[in-house]
């Protein structure tokens, strides 16, 4: 499957929260639907869901206009939203009914889930008699329990300890590997990083940045290296400062060294042969690797 969302525009009361949102996700894959609180996630996530309707565009699978009541969903959101007031099996079931499963599938997927997230002790406890990790687990088994095609998965690991989060980690990568929809999105970058293969950053409503994770991130790092001495810091910062300005710029002070950028034409020879004719000492000399958070707040990290 191929799901595409093209040039979706929304508006509420005359003001447009999202203007011409455009990306594709495929089978077999995660999509980090990334961005700031208020660029746009939840609104493109609840017209995906049909619980709002664009102003302006539309959604595709497989090339054909893509309804949300034929096919299985599977949500987890940010804001919790299940019954702390009642039975754990109870709510579980009956949410697995309305969304079209039989009372004896909803039971065997309930055993099936709590067992698997290792809080099958939990079936006949009231909700908010649990911690909240335990909590969350429930609301992860809520989201599964339907076999969805389509899993959104909105911050799923808040309140997650480390055990409980390779728990989850591992759920995640068998709804990948299983050929599910997978669209993840999340503050806590190395997550994304781990799951995604592509990601789609949004900014005031608007796609800053979409493609494949990996060549995005040799694109963000091509003509930038990492520089650090052994020589007296306020030497070196000022070689770089003022004596190597026709070569390169400063891009960042790091623990880990300068980041600098290559000004156009200058190889990484150019910089070393000069470093070395100031009698630098260098310890390190190597390519930058920009993290995922390095991408997304230089995309979407200018003030509101």
């Amino acid at each position: 499957m191929e799901l595409k969302v093209n040039d979706l525009h929304k508006s509420f009361d005359g003001n447009e929260v999202l203007h011409g949102v455009s990306f594709s996700i495929s089978s077999g894959k995660a999509l980090g639907l990334l961005g700031r609180n208020g660029a746009g996630k939840s609104t493109t996530i609840r017209i995906l869901m049909d619980v709002f309707k664009a102003n302006q565009g539309e959604i595709l699978m497989d090339g054909q206009p893509f309804h949300a009541s034929e096919y299985n969903i599977g949500y987890l959101p940010e804001e919790r939203g299940l019954y702390p007031k009642k039975k754990v099996s109870e709510q579980l079931i009956y949410l697995a009914m309305l969304r079209g499963t039989t009372r004896t599938q909803a039971k065997n997927n309930l055993k099936k889930w709590l067992k698997r997230l290792g809080i099958e002790e939990y079936e006949n406890r009231v909700l908010d008699t649990l911690s909240k990790g335990n909590q969350q687990k429930v609301q992860l088994a809520q989201t599964l329990m339907c076999n969805p095609d389509i899993v959104i998965l909105d911050e799923p690991f808040s309140g997650l300890d480390p055990v409980n989060s390779q728990i989850l980690k591992e759920v995640v990568q068998e709804q990948i590997e299983a050929g599910k929809l997978v669209i993840f999105s999340s503050h806590q970058m190395n997550y994304v990083e781990e799951f995604c293969e592509n990601i789609v950053i949004l900014h005031h409503g608007q796609v800053v940045l979409e493609g494949n994770l990996k060549q995005i991130k040799k694109e963000y790092g091509k003509n930038r290296l990492v520089l650090r001495s052994t020589s007296s810091q306020e030497v070196f910062k000022d070689i770089l400062l003022n004596k190597c300005v026709n070569l390169l710029k400063v891009f960042e002070e790091r623990e880990e060294g300068y980041i600098v950028e290559l000004l156009p034409n200058v190889s990484k020879k150019d910089v070393l042969m000069k470093l070395l004719e100031f009698g630098v000492d260098l310890d390190v000399f190597q390519v930058y690797e920009a993290s995922l958070t390095d991408i997304f707040v230089a995309k979407a990290g200018d003030e509101e």
